[in-house]
């Protein structure tokens, strides 16, 4: 049986090495490796490590090396198509059939990569030609320098109607391998086609290996939408995908850390900040997708939301949308900007330093939640006690995990009959770290008893 690259290459990221082989191997994490003792040969001192970033396992003491099908190979004594199928069923990936047809749909998907590249350096050629001035004028506005827009391989797309379309067809590009890739969109009264971004500065989106597969636009000056993210295509499906992800990667993994912003320019001004472990959904709402791909970099990646009311709906949606994924060890931080800041405006404003603060007071996932679904001078009678109880065990027992969710019921259990003997706003009182930078905030707002929060913007000092 014959498998597509992109299929393993998907695999082999959504199957997560290092968790594989800690079902057969306690692994402790050195540096950017994790190393324990090798399952293939019997020894007293760890010499097998497990490198996520890079895809294998070696051992230094009988030569074993890797990727996560050849470690199922050996380990179960299967076959390769029979790991390639444990892997996928493991991670719900269905894996395709091989026929003529999927070997066309794959070599299609292979010439789109090509097709897309060729735009991606249409668009950065086009922001450093006279037609992209208004576009540098805005970013230099925005702070961000030619190094940043190189990093990011920031691009213009011409106001002109055709103009990519007839860059493309001069390399030779068809206008159907144009539409597969999202490039062009066909009128319905049956026009031709035309450029699907126009006058606006775009934001090239990579798979994690650092290829295009899309492009996220924003208009210069009036026009909706605001920002325009590629249709789905054979290369793009917007859940699964994380901005700044193959950007990110290397940064993330040596601090331990993943910052998840709202949008490109957050991205963008938080790299330029020294955040470089910085990325962003291609939506409103993580998937399991994308939550997937933030856990194998970090254990707890930290939300960073702006400091409006929508950030605020975002945040309360985000550790809704979480519940049923989490697991033992890996769970989600809130950060909240500042009221009217998000990254950008704030690094301009006062620099890295405020960002990290606000970082470091991310909440976790439960004391977030708390925090959602009541103020500390509320729930005083025992029917506003219940009616919170109602509601924190609602979200607890939306949580797949027995474990993690016994745990969850247990904490607030715990924290909602400590209420009663509080100085008037539970954890105030000694509190420390994010507990001292949140817990002043309700205190401050009166409520009706028992009143639940909006969302997490209410608990902004």
């Amino acid at each position: 049986m014959t498998f597509s690259p992109q299929f393993l290459d998907e695999l082999r990221a959504r199957a997560g090495l290092a968790d594989v082989i800690a079902r057969r191997v306690k692994l402790t994490r050195r540096g950017r490796e994790h190393v324990g003792l090798c399952p293939f040969h019997k020894e007293k001192t760890p010499s097998f490590t497990v490198n996520e970033e890079k895809g294998f396992y070696h051992c230094f003491g009988c030569g074993e090396h890797g990727s996560v099908i050849d470690f199922v190979m050996k380990t179960e004594g299967l076959a390769f198509p029979e790991a390639v199928e444990r892997l996928a069923a493991a991670v719900g990936m269905e894996v395709p059939v091989d026929s003529p047809e999927e070997r066309e749909r794959a070599r299609r998907r292979q010439s789109l990569y090509e097709v897309v590249e060729a735009a991606c350096v249409f668009f950065e050629k086009s922001l450093r030609m006279p037609e992209g001035g208004q576009a540098m004028a805005y970013l230099a506005g925005r702070g961000v320098d030619d190094a940043a827009q190189r990093r990011f391989r920031l691009g213009y797309a011409p106001e002109r109607r055709g103009a990519l379309k007839a860059a493309l067809a001069g390399h030779g590009i068809t206008e159907e391998q144009m539409a597969a890739a999202g490039l062009v969109k066909h009128p319905e009264d049956g026009r031709p086609a035309f450029d699907y971004f126009r006058r606006r500065i775009v934001f090239p989106i990579t798979d994690r290996r650092g290829r295009v597969i899309a492009f996220g636009g924003r208009i210069l000056g009036d026009g909706e939408p605001k920002y325009l993210n590629s249709p789905e295509t054979p290369l793009f499906t917007k859940g699964r995908v994380v901005y700044g992800l193959a950007q990110a990667a290397a940064a993330a993994r040596e601090k331990g850390r993943i910052v998840v912003a709202e949008g490109y320019m957050d991205v963008i001004a938080l790299s330029g900040a020294g955040i470089d472990e910085a990325v962003a959904p291609l939506g409103t709402a993580l998937t399991e997708d994308q939550m997937g791909e933030l856990w194998r970099l970090a254990r707890e990646p930290v939300l960073c939301f702006d400091g409006d009311a929508a950030g605020g709906r975002a945040a309360a949606a985000a550790a809704s949308r979480v519940l049923p994924l989490l697991k033992p060890g890996y769970s989600l931080r809130f950060a909240l900007m500042p009221e009217g800041e998000d990254p950008d405006s704030l690094i301009r404003k006062e620099g890295a330093a405020a960002v990290e603060r606000v970082l470091d007071a991310a909440l976790p996932l439960s004391e977030a939640l708390w925090r959602l679904e009541a103020r500390e001078t509320g729930a005083r009678t025992p029917e506003d006690r219940a009616a919170l109880q109602k509601r924190l065990e609602d979200h607890a027992l939306r949580i797949g995990d027995p474990m993690v969710r016994g745990h969850f019921l247990r904490d607030f259990k715990d924290r909602l009959w400590e209420r009663p003997r509080a100085t008037g706003a539970t954890g105030a009182a000694g509190a420390t770290g994010t507990q001292r930078a949140w817990a002043p905030v309700a205190a401050r707002r009166a409520a009706p008893a028992g009143a639940p929060v909006a969302d997490l913007a209410a608990l902004r000092e």
